[in-house]
């Protein structure tokens, strides 16, 4: 059976001018237009990046306007095994996705990054540790590392990765972050992270100065082509 397509919003330079990329992963109940307004924010340091934030590919029960990449059983009355399925489809369709989106713009993995919020987070960091090639970073707002206990037996690249967190997360506690570090960190992953004071669920100005660094920083030098 043919996976699903996905695609959404995007901004910044086009297939042909484009040499790197980045693919925005949007949180629980929101779309893809939640996300692409980063790359104004993003794009101005980074030369020639194309930005695309695809929509997930499930409505979201909890918030009918909203996508999802998986439903959550303790907001919308889902349940575990509703949960796991649509993770795992999830999975396929976004790796599908970046392979074609990486085809489009002729970029190697090493030109391209994800940065997700939330649940766009969780599946950001979920597929990026397990592709054949590492991509070249990874930021996460606001997210978690889901079954860290089986990333050691899974893990099949170590991207970098930047984590930023608010210390006043109402929807997923802070001490998620810290349980990241720990279990990244067991696998060797290079990883960077800071803890916002006073941030609820969200991204604030520092978190976008350190994720526009981190990204300049990986993408400095050569096209990939």
């Amino acid at each position: 059976m043919a996976i699903r397509r996905i695609d959404g919003p995007r901004a910044g330079a086009r297939a042909g001018s484009a040499d790197a990329l980045v693919v925005l992963l949007h949180g629980y109940g929101a779309d893809g237009n939640d996300l692409i307004g980063l790359a104004g924010h993003l794009g101005a340091a980074l030369g020639r990046v194309a930005f695309v934030s695809p929509h997930a590919p499930e409505r979201c029960a909890a918030s009918p306007a909203g996508r999802q990449w998986f439903p959550i059983p303790w907001l919308d009355g889902s349940n575990d095994v509703a949960m796991g399925r649509s993770f795992a489809a999830s999975q396929e369709i976004l790796n599908a996705f970046l392979d074609r989106e990486m085809k489009r713009f002729g970029v190697s993995a090493a030109r391209v990054a994800l940065v997700g919020f939330s649940q766009g987070t969780m599946m950001a960091l979920h597929v990026a540790l397990r592709r054949d090639e590492p991509i070249a970073a990874l930021v996460g707002f606001s997210g978690r590392l889901l079954l860290p206990e089986q990333l050691a037996g899974e893990v099949r690249c170590r991207p970098p990765v930047l984590l930023c967190h608010g210390d006043a997360d109402e929807m997923v506690p802070v001490d998620c972050l810290h349980e990241a570090v720990a279990a990244l960190g067991a696998v060797e992953v290079s990883l960077r992270w800071h803890v916002a004071a006073g941030l609820g669920h969200g991204i604030d100005e520092t978190g976008l100065r350190l994720a526009g660094e981190f990204l300049k920083e990986r993408f400095r030098g050569g096209s990939g082509r």
